[in-house]
């Protein structure tokens, strides 16, 4: 399926979202002039020169106490322009993020980068509809990720704001990447360079990781955890620990995903070692399941121990075995058949 085909099929969800963008803009356009006195700060954390994060609150999944706010929002500077990457989850988490760079960086947000189509990372883009609508602003994706988003986000956006509440959530509309992102890509801030590399069915169908080798920072989307369980989701667990090795073997000193992991000594980032451990003891445990004749459905057959103390695991390692089963059974059946 050629490029254009993949923009541009299911013409009329993308209508009606349009729509939403349009209400987005007449109803909640941010003023042009901001009140730097009035705006809330936001706990920036330099990464490397130009690059800061705002990390979440805590761990934890999301929940009415974080609002949505999970994942990290990072921000690259070059000069009086700025890419936010994965803006987080709401409207009035992004209102925040653009008062906050213009107030504290002097700067103006050209570019956003959605690395991949999770309510979390992608619904923060509402707090630039304005700016997207009359060209000021691209925002940018691969092209499984805007498709990800025009499919899933109508049910994404009602589900978080049943989790985190109305209030939280108010004046969110879905606003969809304009600009596509592919392979060998280069994104300039400045200075600051960034390669685009793309995993398809890692985490899900499709992460955008950005990697910049002067400073050695990589940005992984969702494909790496530390301390919470990994949720397979539109992914497959193969092609993300492929995905894994090929991060690995570009050797980054900091790492951003779903956290900040920085390496010590020469090590890679810890992250990347604790989730490939996750996904391979997943993997390996799934097969052995099937070896002793266990079911699909007798989840606990694949227990893993190490990991229980991870935040999420009661929610989530039970649909990760699912996955994994479903992903595993035609190779644990190709492994069964007698050698002639």
């Amino acid at each position: 399926m050629n490029r254009s085909s993949v923009w541009w099929r299911s013409a009329g969800r993308r209508l009606a979202l349009v729509a939403m963008v349009v209400g987005a803009v007449t109803a909640q356009a941010t003023p042009t002039a901001t009140d730097c006195r009035a705006a809330e700060p936001v706990p920036w954390q330099a990464v490397a020169p130009g690059v800061w994060v705002w990390l979440p609150p805590g761990a934890g999944d999301v929940s009415p106490a974080n609002a949505g706010h999970v994942v990290p929002t990072s921000v690259v500077l070059g000069g009086r322009d700025a890419m936010v990457i994965d803006p987080g989850p709401s409207h009035r988490h992004g209102l925040r993020l653009r008062r906050s760079i213009e107030c504290r960086f002097k700067a103006s947000v050209r570019w956003i980068v959605n690395t991949h189509a999770h309510s979390e990372n992608v619904l923060a883009n509402s707090a630039f509809a304005d700016l997207a609508a009359d060209g000021r602003v691209q925002v940018l994706a691969t092209a499984a990720t805007r498709e990800g988003m025009a499919q899933r986000c109508p049910d994404c956006l009602a589900s978080l704001t049943q989790r985190v509440g109305e209030a939280a959530m108010a004046g969110t509309q879905i606003v969809l990447p304009n600009r596509t992102l592919t392979e060998g890509d280069e994104l300039r801030v400045g200075a600051f360079r960034l390669q685009v590399m793309r995993v398809e069915q890692g985490h899900t169908e499709g992460d955008l990781v950005l990697w910049n080798p002067r400073h050695r920072v990589l940005w992984a989307g969702g494909l790496v955890y530390d301390g919470r369980v990994p949720e397979l989701a539109q992914g497959r667990v193969d092609h993300w620990l492929a995905a894994l090795s090929r991060l690995e073997a570009l050797k980054p000193k900091q790492l951003l995903s779903t956290g900040w992991s920085v390496g010590q000594d020469h090590a890679a980032p810890p992250a990347l070692a604790a989730t490939r451990d996750y996904l391979q003891s997943l993997r390996e445990r799934t097969l052995q399941a099937m070896d002793e004749g266990a079911q699909p459905q007798e989840i606990d057959r694949v227990n893993l121990p190490a990991f229980q103390h991870w935040k999420g695991y009661a929610a989530r390692h039970g649909f990760n075995v699912q996955r994994a089963w479903r992903e595993l059974e035609p190779v644990w059946m190709d492994q069964a058949k007698p050698t002639k």
